[in-house]
């Protein structure tokens, strides 16, 4: 009986112990926001072939404990993503400790003034730093069927407001992508699995230096 009442106390010793060192590792698990439209939200694709999901899984991969969290809705302006950018950061258990901005390209579509893209994404921008979140500004680029006046207002505004905001800035989402076509599913604007693998891979050394 003595026997088993010692085992029982070394056991517990020895859960207890594990737990203690098993903290720091947890405590150590960072928390990515991935906030954008479709391009982020994985439109097309299979949950597991997601941005969020395939970045979520290099990230481990690359030995540092992330959770990437699904933030895009497809169609999403950069009004509509300004609207709701209060409403996701409350929903968070956390504080996020990096988010990806990734907003635009339903205004370039839909030929949205550039004005109002600028002051929706300066708006998010002010705001995630009001409150102390880093952030990766991700580029779009206008579409060369919207001409060239457009494409002269519309891609300088991600730059122009990273060095505003002091943002960490990925110049085009979708480099490397567009205009590959078998990177791309039917719809021939947004990437498949292999297209999401390639802007991960690129964006990747921002995210791990960020977070690291």
């Amino acid at each position: 009986m003595k026997r088993l009442v010692a085992y029982g106390w070394a056991l517990a010793i020895l859960q207890a112990v594990a737990l203690v060192f098993a903290q720091p590792a947890f405590a150590k698990s960072k928390l990515v926001l991935a906030f954008g439209d479709s391009l982020t939200a994985g439109y097309g694709l299979k949950p597991n072939e997601s941005f969020p999901a395939q970045l979520q899984a290099a990230l481990i991969k690359g030995g540092i404990p992330a959770r990437v969290h699904n933030a895009g809705v497809s169609g999403d302006t950069s009004a509509a993503g300004r609207g709701r950018l209060a409403f996701v950061l409350a929903g968070l258990k956390a504080k996020p400790d990096l988010v990806i901005l990734e907003l635009g390209a339903n205004d370039m579509l839909r030929g949205l003034s550039p004005d109002q893209t600028r002051v929706n994404v300066d708006a998010v921008l002010a705001e995630l730093k009001k409150r102390g979140i880093p952030v990766i500004l991700a580029g779009m680029r206008a579409s060369p069927n919207m001409g060239k006046s457009y494409q002269a207002r519309f891609d300088p505004i991600f730059p122009a407001l990273a060095k505003k905001h002091g943002a960490r800035l990925y110049p085009f989402f979708m480099n490397g992508v567009t205009p590959n076509r078998s990177l791309l599913i039917a719809d021939q604007m947004h990437p498949n699995a292999k297209g999401v693998a390639i802007i991960v891979k690129g964006v990747y050394p921002l995210v791990a230096a960020a977070l690291r």
